[in-house]
């Protein structure tokens, strides 16, 4: 069984501390799946997930972090938003740790962060996805995200990248509208 939670100041520290560890191992399916594919260089990933750039990023106010725990409270994947204004949440990532993958944990991860958006009354989630990333667009579509757009860009690590972007609409708004047209 797993379940996810919100992560606090000490969670985060935990995850800052996974990550690093996963992706040392270059053998590694997460590092394989998450760094090498997209050449992105090792001390890019040491900066993006340490524990410093984490908390800070929660400290902000605008990002939160999810994580799946397992009955052990192993960490087996996390999300994480950013607010970008009271209409907008981005599912800025989300991970399955490969050995937990094709178990439902991703779809229980993006449940909780499509609640609490809706608690937040957010109209909209967007999340981004590397064209040629199969396993992700798939993960997005089949949970009724819509493609609003495609475009090359440069990532911080250089070179060029194809990102889909895609956009939840999130169920109250639609259901406001229909209230109005049924008024």
């Amino acid at each position: 069984m797993v379940t996810v939670t919100k992560a606090n100041e000490h969670d985060i520290q935990a995850l800052s501390s996974k990550l690093l560890s996963l992706f040392e191992d270059k053998t590694s399916q997460a590092y394989q799946d998450n760094v090498a594919k997209f050449g992105i260089p090792a001390e890019y990933v040491k900066k993006v997930f340490s524990e410093i750039t984490l908390l800070k990023a929660a400290a902000s106010g605008k990002s939160t972090f999810y994580l799946a725990l397992d009955d052990n409270h192993e960490i087996v994947g996390f999300a994480q938003t950013v607010q970008h204004d009271a209409d907008i949440v981005e599912l800025n990532r989300i991970v399955v740790f490969p050995e937990y993958t094709r178990k439902g944990i991703g779809t229980q991860i993006l449940n909780r962060v499509i609640e609490d958006a809706k608690l937040k009354k957010a109209k909209a989630i967007i999340a981004n996805a590397v064209k040629d990333e199969v396993h992700a667009r798939r993960f997005y579509e089949k949970n009724d995200f819509t493609v609003i757009k495609e475009e090359t860009v440069e990532p911080p690590w250089g070179g060029k990248i194809t990102l889909v972007t895609y956009r939840l609409q999130l169920e109250h708004e639609q259901n406001l509208k229909a209230s109005k047209k049924h008024a």
